[in-house]
């Protein structure tokens, strides 16, 4: 198994929230622990937050679980893939074109094509997606969507 590969915003509630755990989610985040390197585009961080802040007003997490929250995910050792926006700008709108997918997920999938790593991810639309794309797919749950992230 590789020891890099690309990991999606959704896998971050998996990390912080034991009622969206799995056994498949808790290995990730052993490796991650153990030094595996982490690839995410900027967008990674902007998208935890938000998801973590809409649970906080859903009451899904306490003041108190969020700021934990942010503070164990600041923690991770994450890879920032710092190519060129604009670089990027016309792949990730063909990829989320083709397979369907949001732009924000396409980001993730393009990084992993690029950067030719396995994606992590809960969202099965998007292992999906990056499994047509022909990327290698690690599943971080083994059933049930991930939270959204939108409000």
């Amino acid at each position: 198994m590789s020891n890099a590969f690309v990991v999606d915003a959704s896998m971050a509630f998996a990390w912080v929230k034991p009622s969206q755990a799995s056994a498949e989610s808790d290995a990730l985040l052993e490796r991650i622990e153990r030094g595996a390197t982490v690839v995410v585009p900027p967008l990674w961080f902007l998208e935890v937050a938000n998801g973590l802040l809409v649970a906080q007003r859903r009451k899904l997490l306490t003041a108190s679980e969020h700021t934990q929250a942010l503070t164990r995910l600041s923690g991770l050792a994450l890879t920032v893939d710092e190519v060129d926006a604009r670089v990027a700008f016309d792949r990730t709108s063909s990829l989320a074109a083709r397979y369907g997918l949001s732009v924000y997920d396409a980001a993730y999938l393009e990084v992993a094509l690029r950067r030719t790593l396995p994606i992590a991810s809960r969202d099965d639309s998007l292992l999906s997606s990056a499994e047509r794309a022909g990327a290698r797919v690690i599943r971080g749950m083994s059933s049930g969507p991930p939270p959204s992230s939108d409000e």
